[in-house]
């Protein structure tokens, strides 16, 4: 049942998500709001899939609040890096460059507004995070980033990469972290099992902390759940 879940959600999602690349596309034309609707549905078609196709179920523990916040989750599969645009109001994602660039795909992230960062291109990197994250919140959309930089198995709490302190103090932001347990039942690879995963969102952490307390704070929330 496992394997018949994930390929039946593998014919779905991907022949899915081309039609909504090109509904982007057509859309893009008219202003960022059509842009934005398409790729929400986007993120609430895959929602639906992990919800009925696969079986996952999802439990809250907090909300995420509307406004300016640096949110910080954690990160263990495709599924909460697709969700995160369901459950946030318009979030800015932080991601690897390397997606911005994915043909038609990363047009589309492009579009929508993502920040990209080459994490091997050093100190020039991080001075274009910090002023694309700048414009994202000047429009008032909330940044959210992925603080341990990639993937991680449940239950590995890896250091946080410097550049999640560095853009901290340049936004100036407070932040909600959110811990989970989806790797428990998606990680990498191509079996997705079902069952309960659980969201944790943490209390909102001052701007203006040190980069020590922010960087354990946050490291803390966020592997609340390993």
């Amino acid at each position: 049942m496992t394997w018949l879940r994930s390929l039946l959600f593998a014919l779905l999602f991907y022949p899915g998500t081309l039609i909504y690349v090109l509904t982007v596309i057509a859309v893009a034309p008219i202003g960022d709001r059509p842009v934005q609707a398409v790729v929400h549905a986007w993120s609430a078609f895959h929602h639906w899939l992990v919800r009925n196709i696969v079986g996952i179920r999802m439990e809250w523990d907090g909300e995420i609040p509307d406004g300016a916040y640096l949110i910080a989750v954690k990160h263990q599969s495709m599924m909460e890096a697709v969700d995160t645009l369901h459950f946030a109001n318009t979030p800015v994602v932080v991601m690897k460059r390397e997606l911005t660039v994915i043909p038609l795909f990363g047009w589309v992230t492009r579009r929508y507004g993502v920040i990209g960062v080459d994490r091997d291109a050093g100190a020039s990197a991080l001075r274009a995070m910090m002023a694309e994250a700048k414009a994202a919140i000047a429009g008032g959309r909330p940044v959210l980033i992925f603080p341990e930089g990639t993937r991680v198995a449940h239950g590995e709490s890896p250091p946080l990469q410097p550049g999640f302190a560095g853009l901290y103090r340049a936004l100036g932001l407070p932040v909600v972290p959110v811990a989970h347990d989806v790797g428990r039942l998606w990680h990498k690879g191509f079996l997705k099992r079902s069952g309960t995963v659980h969201f944790k969102v943490g209390e909102v952490i001052p701007a203006g902390l040190k980069r020590d307390e922010i960087e354990r704070r946050v490291h803390e929330a966020i592997n609340a759940l390993n």
